[in-house]
């Protein structure tokens, strides 16, 4: 049985940490104000902040939107200990090169506290709706886009190293060159993959990486929860070797005991991160939801 340690006011089950996702849209457009959620999730227990990373928020290209990056980089010289990464960086509308640079500044700024969640973006139906992609013509055909990712995962990778690092692909190209400084954090940032669980492909993808951050897949059906089984089928696969396994993504349940239920079998069957997802709303709200810290068992 997983140990249980008391950590201020609550109780944290064994190792699992508890992440809060936040929006980069509407109200969280308004950097001071997103960094001020971050100050305060910090305050409130909260062990990591993901943010979401759009150029238009949420499939509408009209609704105010921030920069991610620029984001992450203010919440690094703002806070103190808690993870900051992305969930998720969709790669293949974005150039690797560009995102090693990111994501290497905000490890340097943090002190080695980065995570790249990364993946495909939208696809099927919403591809036809998501402006991220369609209206600055970026790649729109979900195998083609899954290439991408894989050979910028590669390229990411490579830079990080800080050696002399060159790369030639079907849809990338990289002459030697050498990114310094460095990351932090060692042998690299970690990355976590994200993508419909079990889909094959984007699982297949997670498994040769650091982490997952998948999503139960329903096929346009309502949301449900990562179960302990599919915890426990991810740690199989990822054998003996450190794995991260991130699992949560949507808001808080209405009913808070099942919702500790369902963290602590999660936890038992190894999950290391719990995610609650804060929805864009009121800035009341949204600074009520941080503050009351995460749903602890």
């Amino acid at each position: 049985m997983p140990r249980v340690t008391q950590v201020g006011h609550s109780l944290r089950y064994g190792a699992l940490q508890y992440g809060l996702s936040l929006p980069t849209g509407g109200e969280c457009a308004d950097l001071r104000f997103l960094v001020s959620l971050a100050e305060r999730a910090e305050a409130a227990g909260w062990d990591g902040i993901f943010l979401e990373d759009y150029v238009c928020y949420g499939g509408d290209p009209a609704t105010p939107t921030c920069n991610s990056w620029i984001a992450l980089a203010a919440m690094a010289v703002r806070t103190e200990h808690v993870r900051l990464g992305t969930e998720v960086t969709p790669l293949t509308r974005r150039r690797p090169w560009a995102v090693a640079r990111e994501a290497a500044g905000v490890d340097q700024l943090s002190g080695g506290r980065m995570v790249l969640g990364v993946g495909l973006g939208d696809t099927g139906e919403a591809v036809g709706v998501d402006p991220s992609f369609v209206r600055f013509g970026e790649e729109t055909d979900a195998r083609k886009r899954g290439e991408m990712l894989d050979e910028a995962l590669d390229i990411v990778a490579g830079l990080w190293s800080g050696e002399p690092f060159g790369f030639r692909g079907r849809h990338f190209v990289v002459d030697d060159v050498t990114f310094l400084p460095r990351p932090v954090q060692e042998p690299r940032i970690p990355i976590w993959i994200g993508g419909g669980y079990p889909n094959a492909r984007p699982t297949r993808r997670a498994l040769r990486w650091d982490g997952s951050c998948l999503y139960k897949e329903t096929h346009g059906g309502p949301w449900e929860d990562m179960t302990p089984d599919d915890v426990r089928a991810l740690r199989a696969g990822a054998g003996s070797r450190s794995y991260t396994i991130a699992v949560g993504g949507s808001r808080r349940a209405q009913d808070w005991d099942a919702q500790r239920e369902h963290i602590r079998a999660v936890a038992e069957a190894s999950a290391d991160w719990w995610v609650e997802w804060v929805p864009p709303g009121e800035r009341e709200e949204m600074t009520s939801a941080v503050e009351r810290g995460p749903l602890s068992v």
